[in-house]
């Protein structure tokens, strides 16, 4: 299976915070790929996607900061309207629940990307390959 790593960072919903996690990486050069923030009225949840997501995990922890490490995928859809709704279509009709998702688009293409969780990874992979969407290898993410 792609072995794309996100990061889920578990910070306070506070002033000055969410700076404290980007200074760790910028300090330690570590380039932000996409990034999503879900949040409560106490605490959030920042899941990235870095070029050096070993390096990243190891200096937030240093750091005294919650992270955990999660596969997911990155899927290249196209850009145009209507893109989205093909690949959703697709594993609809296949029965994959998707439990989170958010997009970013690549710089060298046309292509938008969407880092998606799937509740049955395996299964998503396997469904997204056989209707010929195309999910892009970490390191292709990693080098952008």
């Amino acid at each position: 299976m792609n072995n794309l790593i996100q990061l889920s960072v578990f910070i306070e919903n506070r002033k000055g915070k969410l700076r404290g996690v980007t200074n760790v990486l910028a300090s330690a050069g570590i380039d932000i790929r996409a990034l999503s923030i879900a949040e409560t009225q106490d605490f959030g949840v920042l899941r990235l996607i870095v070029n050096n997501p070993d390096l990243a995990y190891d200096k937030l922890r240093e750091n005294g900061l919650v992270v955990k490490k999660t596969n997911v995928l990155a899927v290249e859809v196209d850009d145009r309207p209507g893109g989205l709704d093909n690949v959703l279509k697709v594993l609809d009709e296949n029965n994959i629940n998707i439990e989170y998702m958010y997009a970013f688009v690549e710089k060298k293409s046309d292509k938008a990307l969407l880092v998606m969780r799937f509740d049955d990874m395996n299964k998503a992979l396997d469904i997204l390959t056989k209707n010929n969407i195309s999910v892009v290898e970490s390191k292709k993410i990693y080098e952008l």
